[in-house]
């Protein structure tokens, strides 16, 4: 097939959310500091849910609303730096869920970027003809990785999923990919420790870097698509800051009706969930105008980044 193209979302949170008063009994930090400097009102926790768990509830809830059976499916991808399953892996345990009976699976970690790198992933194999239909999820448990006596990383972190079905097509509605990486800032994100890891980061170097560079790579990605930023009905980033997006996307050359993903306000950093998780929820509230262009654009830990422009399904 010349190409492959996004029919279906979906997105599971857990269901306990932690405001930023519950954070104040837990550090020295209020309301007004965690919302000025990164935007963030809330995020979900879960307790008893593991990364499977909710990489389950959204792949079923995708899957579901794309009509196909789970025999269909002929490759599933979960992105996430925060399992700590390692085999079986997590898109093996979503596949064992869902009964689909004899899909390639496997996970990838590029952090934050992860989604997209694995989207692409997915349509490369696609258009190879390797499978016609394919799953592909981000679900991160951030909360496990979360130092909880550190201020300036806690209030950034939350949990939750959300997934995608992609199917092949004899018309691309999903552009080619930019992604790449700056090896020599690999440790402004990273995970501290081996068996018991902890989040941490440069954030004034994250910010620098992610709004100063990043702009123009985002906009390659409606070059290869051979679209202008003008023609964006939407744009979703990774969800890391409302600060670092509403910096990022000022750069763009946007129309002024372009929507624009602030799902961080209410779901705080889900590394590789946030882009998938913030696109589901947009696309069930009916605020992407079906058969427009979209971008997706992620960056995080290596220092690394993913994008593409996608057809709103």
């Amino acid at each position: 097939m010349s190409g492959s193209r996004v029919v279906a979302l979906g997105h599971h949170q857990p269901q306990r959310v932690m405001t930023n008063a519950d954070l104040e009994k837990m550090v020295d930090t209020n309301d007004e500091w965690i919302r000025q400097r990164t935007g963030i009102a809330t995020r979900h926790i879960a307790d008893d849910e593991s990364v499977a768990d909710m990489a389950t509830g959204a792949a079923a809830k995708a899957l579901a609303a794309s009509g196909l059976a789970p025999s269909d499916i002929g490759q599933v991808i979960v992105a996430t730096c925060s399992a700590i399953d390692r085999c079986p892996s997590i898109a093996a345990q979503v596949a064992g869920r869902l009964n689909i009976p004899a899909a390639v699976c496997f996970d990838l970690n590029n952090a934050c970027a992860g989604f997209c790198t694995a989207l692409a992933t997915a349509d490369h194999t696609l258009r190879a003809g390797a499978a016609r239909h394919a799953l592909v999820i981000g679900a991160e448990k951030m909360s496990d990785l979360a130092d909880w006596t550190d201020r300036a990383s806690c209030i950034l972190l939350g949990d939750g999923a959300g997934a995608a079905i992609i199917s092949a097509t004899d018309d691309a509605q999903i552009g080619p990919v930019t992604w790449g990486s700056d090896p020599t800032r690999n440790n402004a994100v990273r995970l501290v420790g081996e068996w018991q890891p902890r989040f941490a980061q440069e954030g004034q170097a994250v910010f620098r870097w992610a709004t100063s560079e990043l702009p123009a790579i985002a906009a390659q990605a409606c070059e290869r698509a051979g679209i202008t930023t003008k023609d964006l009905a939407g744009i979703v980033t990774h969800q890391a800051n409302l600060r670092i997006i509403e910096a990022m996307t000022r750069k763009l050359d946007l129309r002024e009706d372009v929507i624009i993903a602030r799902d961080v306000v209410d779901s705080g950093n889900t590394s590789a969930a946030s882009v998938p998780l913030a696109l589901s929820k947009m696309a069930e509230r009916g605020e992407l105008p079906s058969g427009q262009p979209v971008l997706i654009f992620a960056f995080g830990g290596g220092l690394s980044w993913a994008g593409q422009v996608i057809t709103a399904p």
